[in-house]
């Protein structure tokens, strides 16, 4: 998607998370759509809680991140757009194509993270599945915003290694300056919005509800990976005897070489700009045995990526400090002292 570095990033959202537009329902025969999404955060044990509802037997999710409602250019209505093969769908045709193999027993489960942050999402999928459920999961603010920084420096969107200068360009890349010029989703570095916990929080409760909505601390699914995820399963109405292998959140890693790094990206750059290399490479990449593919990514992050450096403790105290009211009007409207958990009780 092409943004325009021309106009402030927060316009490019587009505006009013509560706002609605009319969306027809599904009218293909046995088209369904998602019964629950978990809708964020990033660098929160998302990851590890979508493969582990997937291995549920009552439950199908296709792969993680389709981010239909979070991305301004869909078409809801049918006829404006249409999906290109290898590209997150643009129509919502082509979202529903993405659950056609949950048999008819089976929940169907989405999960994106940008849902939690996009001002768009909620009320998108209020429209589209208004009856799902909704799952949520908060982490400490600080920790959160240096591993998903860690994430963006990984996933070629940010190109700013230093974490404390990614933070002070938040706001002129509010106004579409300073942006990276191979940032696919310019709006994700402007980081401290990602940590409006609460205001998020009400967008989901004011259109589903509270019943429909459940909110998950990540120390929790650290502390107790499996009685967490029983309660997911409890909440989805399922039966929460089935054994349900646990899956670990992975570290964040830094990365090793930037100006390497730099270059695998224009070449992803080149394959979805030429439509032909792309149908090369995806061909190449369905030839390649499994094991094979899964050896030349597991060689590339060991050469790539390396263990991240220790934290700026100054410039955590000073975070810790900002997020402070935060963390205390959140602990207030979820009933939970999240202050004591989350050690901001001694932040000055």
């Amino acid at each position: 998607m092409t943004v325009s570095r021309e106009r402030p990033v927060s316009e490019q959202q587009g505006r009013g998370g509560g706002e609605r537009a009319a969306v027809q329902a599904p009218a293909a025969a046995g088209a369904r759509v998602p019964d629950f999404f978990i809708v964020g955060h990033a660098k929160s044990g998302t990851t590890a809680l979508h493969r582990m509802l997937d291995r549920h037997p009552g439950i199908h999710m296709p792969a993680k991140e389709p981010r239909f409602f979070a991305i301004k250019e869909i078409d809801l209505h049918g006829g404006r757009l249409s999906d290109q093969p290898g590209r997150r769908p643009r129509t919502l045709e082509g979202y529903m194509a993405l659950f056609a193999g949950a048999r008819e027993d089976q929940l169907i489960g989405e999960a994106t993270p940008a849902y939690l942050r996009s001002p768009l999402a909620a009320a998108r999928i209020a429209e589209v599945c208004p009856q799902a459920r909704i799952i949520a999961i908060l982490r400490e603010p600080t920790s959160f915003l240096s591993s998903f920084h860690l994430q963006s420096l990984r996933g070629y969107n940010e190109t700013q290694k230093d974490f404390r200068k990614a933070i002070e360009l938040v706001e002129p890349r509010r106004q579409g300056r300073s942006i990276p010029p191979l940032s696919r989703s310019p709006w994700d570095l402007l980081y401290t919005d990602h940590v409006r916990y609460t205001e998020q929080l009400r967008r989901y409760h004011e259109l589903f509800g509270r019943e429909q909505v459940l909110v998950l601390i990540y120390d929790d699914l650290l502390r107790d990976n499996e009685g967490t995820v029983r309660q997911v399963v409890r909440f989805l109405g399922l039966d929460d005897t089935v054994a349900i292998a646990p899956a670990r959140t992975r570290p964040s890693r830094d990365v090793r070489f930037g100006p390497l790094h730099r270059l695998v990206q224009l070449r992803r750059i080149a394959l979805r700009s030429l439509p032909a290399a792309g149908a090369l490479s995806r061909a190449a990449g369905a030839l390649t045995p499994a094991p094979l593919r899964g050896k030349l990514r597991s060689s590339w992050r060991s050469v790539g990526f390396a263990p991240p450096a220790g934290a700026d403790e100054e410039f955590t105290r000073e975070l810790r400090r900002r997020f402070k009211p935060e963390v205390q009007v959140l602990s207030e409207y979820l009933g939970r002292d999240l202050v004591s958990l989350w050690g901001y009780d001694d932040v000055g």
